[in-house]
């Protein structure tokens, strides 16, 4: 879709010729299958590498397509968040050294994309989610200036009509309101491609659906967001909940989301496929169309089957058949949309490999998986992974294993066996498949990123906690190892934000607060019993209202007769209050100059911390 100027459907005609279009290209498809036109010969891998891009701080830095344009290679292209690109990769016919070659490539791109981002002040993150990123980046403001994103937009919350409620639990719990997509674009992926022929193609789709959440297991590197720790994929609930056309009234009923793992096996036939989702989904973008694809077929002519290309890029199940023409030459394949990006390039081409040598290496037992296992529980499988990574139970074959015990005594054989069979180098799938054999004995992506921000947090604010995180990240990708060798980090990178620390950088979010009707007797013991000195008041909406100090109680500890007061009475309303993001100096300053112990921290007239003398 990156590829086609778009408009928002508007009119019956406009509909009505997008959705005659939208059918010849299915009659093409099926005629294409039926003639033998698509390629079946040769196997191709191909992958989309994005990644983030942020300041010296190592915060997001909106220059996405500043850079894009300084880097000036067709390679590379827009993502919807301004802080993140796209490396679109060649692709390689299977066999051999194909994966180092990819590797070698991706590498190259990289290298050019960082030479151009450092002389911008720029640095280049490979990761799921980007650690420091908050709310605030995740608004329209940072959406990339292409006009593809912003219909999108309007059309799916025209489709919703009411916000996105985002609720994602975890070891901690996120519950969010948010009026756009562009939490989408908190999600950095690595989709991985598998060109394959027709014959066997739907029961290769469906083993892609069986392994999808083993495979998931072992790649795992999204554990954090807003600083919250959450599943150990992450993205895959962000992203299924941050796009969702269904109002939440719809959430009662059968219908499907447009980022969905599916309900069912495939049982019919490629063509099927497209049709279930053309059924499921509605188009709510078109472009313009000039050749009946149909035609084009009888007049000798590849179609490219442009509208169907179009519908299929707005929708989003982790795995996606993708039609495709390649040096002339129509192919089907199997796009794998569920791992993150990085931890490094070498992790990646591990995962890919690993993934490539399981979908080739299927053993004929369970070959037409359809018939043999319940789909309910490849999917249970598929989110299980997405929450608990490598402690997942799975279900595998009517039987429970970890998913150590089935990577390292299944999978990996498996891998080595239809890599081999497919003339990959022995010495390529020793090096990558090793990769993963060590992330599952040792760390994997999401678990080194929770244990090291644990660690940080005994020490600092989680504000900067993210960004030492980020910086640390950064430097080790930098030297290339995989992220099983990472260890503990670097505590005194990222540190030194000085002159640009912000009041985020050091308020505390983790507070107690009081309603106005409650008494000065409840206050008194929640402010001795938790050894504070200043205590909100807020009314149902969270809305800062008033504040008490200690010195406005502690004389009620001789008053017993009055301590049924209410808070109402003795609290002060006349209040100065900060941004998350005023400068601390200049905190600082307004707590001096007003002879203030204490500032709340307000979003528009929401209490979202405070900062004390103690803080400063």
């Amino acid at each position: 879709m990156g590829d086609l100027k778009v408009a928002k459907l508007k009119t019956k005609k406009d509909r009505a010729n997008y959705i005659n279009h939208l059918l010849n290209d299915i009659k093409a498809l099926e005629l294409m299958i039926e003639r033998g036109i698509i390629e079946n010969d040769i196997l191709r891998i191909g992958a989309e590498q994005e990644f983030c891009l942020v300041n010296n701080n190592f915060l997001p830095e909106n220059k996405s397509l500043e850079l894009l344009k300084a880097i000036n290679d067709d390679h590379f292209t827009t993502e919807i968040s301004n802080y993140n690109l796209e490396i679109n990769s060649d692709t390689y016919q299977l066999g051999n050294t194909c994966f180092s070659e990819l590797y070698k490539h991706l590498e190259a791109l990289l290298d050019k994309a960082r030479l151009a981002a450092s002389e911008k002040g720029i640095k280049i993150i490979l990761t799921g989610i980007l650690p420091s990123l908050t709310v605030k980046n995740s608004d329209e403001q940072n959406m990339t200036e292409v006009e593809r994103y912003a219909l999108i937009n309007e059309a799916i919350k025209n489709s919703r009509r009411q916000n996105f409620d985002i609720h994602i639990k975890g070891v901690d719990e996120l519950n969010l309101m948010h009026d756009s997509v562009m939490l989408e674009g908190c999600n950095t992926s690595f989709q991985m491609h598998l060109q394959l022929g027709t014959k066997d193609f739907v029961d290769n789709y469906n083993w892609a659906q069986a392994i999808a959440g083993p495979v998931l297991s072992a790649c795992t590197n999204s554990p954090l967001l807003f600083g919250k720790e959450l599943w150990s994929e992450t993205r895959i609930a962000l992203f299924t909940q941050s796009i969702d056309t269904r109002a939440n009234s719809y959430l009662l009923n059968e219908k499907q989301s447009r980022v969905s793992f599916g309900n069912n096996w495939q049982t019919g036939s490629i063509a099927d496929i497209f049709k279930d989702n053309i059924s499921r989904f509605r188009s709510f973008l078109t472009t313009g169309f000039t050749k009946n694809s149909v035609e084009m077929l009888d007049n000798g002519e590849i179609p490219r089957l442009r509208a169907l290309g179009l519908h299929n890029g707005t929708i989003y199940p982790w795995n996606r058949v993708c039609y495709g023409v390649l040096e002339g030459k129509p192919s089907l394949r199997i796009e794998n949309r569920y791992i993150p990006s990085g931890p490094t390039t070498k992790d990646e081409i591990a995962n890919f490999m690993f993934w490539v040598g399981i979908m080739l290496g299927k053993p004929k037992e369970l070959e037409n998986i359809h018939e043999k296992w319940d789909f309910k529980d490849v999917k249970s499988n598929f989110f299980n992974a997405a929450r608990y990574g490598k402690a997942t139970l799975f279900k595998w074959n009517g039987k429970y294993i970890s998913s150590y015990d089935l990577i390292v005594n299944e999978l990996l054989p498996m891998a080595y066996k239809g890599l081999y069979k497919y003339g990959i180098s022995p010495l390529d799938a020793e090096y990558y498949l090793k990769i993963i054999k060590n992330r599952v004995h040792t760390t994997s992506g999401s678990e080194w990123l929770v244990t090291n921000y644990r660690n940080l947090l005994k020490a600092y604010k989680p504000y900067q906690a993210m960004q030492i995180l980020t910086a640390n990240i950064h430097e080790k990708q930098e030297k290339g190892y995989p992220v099983s060798t990472w260890g503990l980090l670097n505590t005194n990178l990222g540190k030194g934000n000085g002159e640009n620390k912000v009041v985020k950088h050091i308020m505390n979010s983790d507070i107690f607060s009081v309603r106005q009707n409650d008494s000065v007797e409840l206050v008194l013991n929640m402010m001795l019993w938790k050894n504070i000195h200043h205590m909100p008041v807020i009314n149902d909406d969270v809305e800062l209202i008033g504040l008490l100090y200690w010195d406005d109680v502690k004389s009620f500890l001789n008053e017993p007769d009055n301590l049924n007061k209410s808070v109402k009475s003795i609290m002060k309303t006349n209040l100065l209050t900060v941004d998350e993001y005023m400068p601390v100096h200049d905190a600082i300053s307004l707590m001096k100059q007003s002879n203030l112990s204490c500032l709340p921290v307000v979003n528009q007239t929401k209490l979202i911390g405070l900062i004390t003398n103690n803080d400063i």
